[in-house]
């Protein structure tokens, strides 16, 4: 089994899949197109128990479409998730990876995903231009 951890940011995301072992099988910076990051997570779809992705407020796009292509996903609450002191590596990488550990042991502390149709809209003339 595999577990994949996901630290997305505003224009890009790191893609950790990790085995029951935490040994890292893929790891990858890339930019926010499901199109690539589906493509990436394709060749372990079968064997992934789940995907987190953290909660950030540009969750929406990326857990609709890794559902809608078939994978658990998991919605990290990102508050509730405390690293222990001492560690030694931190970055990115190291928070993918932690999250897909965190969901392989069981200790994932998890947000709501809302349902689609149930959500305000993601964007309003307000914020933005697109109406």
């Amino acid at each position: 089994m595999n577990y994949c951890g996901i630290d997305l940011h505003s224009n890009n995301c790191v893609v950790i899949v990790s085995d029951d072992s935490d040994r890292i099988v893929y790891q990858k910076r890339l930019p926010n197109e499901l199109a690539q990051l589906a493509a990436a997570l394709e060749p372990y779809q079968h064997e992934l128990t789940g995907v987190v992705v953290e909660s950030t407020y540009n969750w929406y796009w990326l857990v609709d479409g890794l559902m809608d292509s078939g994978y658990r996903v998991h919605l990290a609450h990102p508050a509730a998730i405390r690293k222990y002191d001492g560690l030694k590596h931190s970055g990115d990488f190291a928070d993918a990876a932690y999250l897909a550990q965190l969901l392989r042991l069981g200790l994932l502390p998890e947000g709501y995903v809302y349902p689609r149709e149930n959500r305000a809209p993601t964007c309003c003339p307000a914020m933005c231009s697109c109406i």
